[in-house]
């Protein structure tokens, strides 16, 4: 359905390249991986020189610079607590970001789009390993719908856009990602990065145990920043479909393996206690990624080897600046 046979994105190491959202964890991946694979004319643009969610900004940018790729990565993201406080801005910058580039990109001769997305467009209570088949069969996670709604929106723009101008955008959606460029916010960020600030602070202070909220039990999937801009740069190259294509690391760890391996690499010695009043969340969440594998492409981060970069990140770029 729409399909069409993938370019040559891997010889084109001189062509104009446009990383949008190039400061956020996974723009600045993409652009560290785009880099080491010798790609030489990368187009960046910080939110002061062009905001995306400003129409003819984003047609004059499209039209001055016309660039030959286009990999959409950013977007207004957040946890659960800011989906619930700011809805309307979850969905209104999210769409308006990328009707502007997508549309603009279309218009001024872009090649090729990848659009990326996030896992938490499938339905609240989808079959696990969630299948890229499982989209839009059932009602969403009501926490985070309105951003929810953005990307499938996206994924949707990408596909129309294909039928009706035989366009080659394509979209790509990660499952859980953590590395270098995390939010280690104390309030507002996610598992991994929040574990990982926990047990630091902890073994600063020489505190004898950490409280985590749950049981420990829950499964989750996590992939490392750097694998995912691999992927991207595969899809980019190899991927030319009308589906949209999950890019996971297939490997689910439980809530209280995660912690213990963080505990390990942070060096904390103390007690680690579950705090079993505090609701533990979805049971199981794992992307089925097996398209991408058939594709013939398989993530090299293991898990253990991302914690330790992702701390001695955390080490030396938020913890040395406090100081």
């Amino acid at each position: 359905m729409a399909d069409m046979k993938p370019g040559s994105f891997m010889s084109e190491k001189s062509a104009k390249i446009f990383v949008a959202g190039h400061r956020g964890l996974v723009g600045s991946a993409i652009v560290r991986k785009l880099q080491e694979s010798g790609y030489t004319n990368l187009i960046l643009r910080t939110h002061s020189e062009l905001d995306l969610t400003n129409q003819a900004a984003v047609e004059t940018f499209f039209s001055t610079e016309k660039p030959a790729y286009v990999i959409l990565a950013a977007a207004k993201v957040g946890g659960i607590h800011a989906n619930n406080t700011y809805p309307a801005d979850f969905i209104a910058v999210n769409l308006q970001i990328q009707t502007n580039v997508i549309h603009s990109a279309y218009t001024h001769g872009v090649k090729k789009l990848l659009f990326l997305g996030s896992s938490c467009i499938y339905p609240k209570f989808a079959p696990q390993p969630i299948p890229e088949s499982a989209l839009l069969t059932g009602p969403l996670e009501p926490t985070n719908e309105w951003y929810a709604i953005a990307k499938i929106a996206g994924i949707k723009m990408c596909q129309a856009y294909r039928i009706q101008h035989q366009w080659d955008a394509i979209s790509g959606m990660p499952t859980n990602l953590y590395g270098q460029n995390d939010n280690f916010h104390p309030e507002n960020s996610h598992v991994l990065p929040a574990l990982m600030r926990r047990f630091h602070e902890a073994k600063a202070n020489n505190a004898e145990e950490v409280v985590v909220w749950g049981s420990g039990s829950p499964l989750r999937e996590f992939l490392h920043v750097d694998d995912l801009a691999d992927a991207c740069v595969f899809l980019m190259d190899k991927y030319s479909g009308f589906e949209h294509v999950n890019v996971g690391s297939g490997v689910e760890v439980t809530i209280k393996e995660l912690a213990e391996l963080v505990k390990e690499v942070v060096g904390f010695e103390g007690k680690l206690v579950w705090d079993c009043s505090k609701p533990d969340g979805t049971p199981r969440k794992l992307m089925d990624s097996s398209k991408l594998a058939s594709l013939g492409w398989t993530p090299k981060v293991s898990l253990r080897d991302g914690l330790r970069q992702t701390y001695d990140w955390y080490l030396e770029n938020v913890v040395q600046k406090k100081q």
